[in-house]
């Protein structure tokens, strides 16, 4: 099986792609290291102050990857103090 999380992020203040990525990248550096996923940015790259990040889980239980993707989505949304979470979603398949 595998999970995805999809967070649609918002920048308030951003006027620039290079300010967005200076404050993108720490992030998806900080969601490798902390809990050992791949992540990427998925789409609105070319928007300043909004970006869509994808999270990925491989493993054989559903509720565990449900369960360790809600943490995440939980960590960002409380510990991420550069932009906001406007929308998370979870896919199990």
């Amino acid at each position: 099986m595998n999970g995805t999380l999809t967070l649609h992020l918002r920048l308030p203040g951003c006027s620039s792609l290079k300010e967005k990525r200076g404050r993108i990248q720490p992030l998806l550096h900080r969601l490798r290291r902390e809990f050992n996923i791949s992540v990427a940015e998925m789409d609105l790259q070319d928007k300043w102050q909004e970006a869509v990040i994808a999270c990925a889980m491989i493993g054989n239980q559903r509720a565990y990857l449900e369960a360790a993707l809600q943490n995440v989505a939980r960590w960002v949304d409380h510990h991420w103090s550069d932009g906001q979470v406007v929308n998370e979603e979870i896919e199990i398949l």
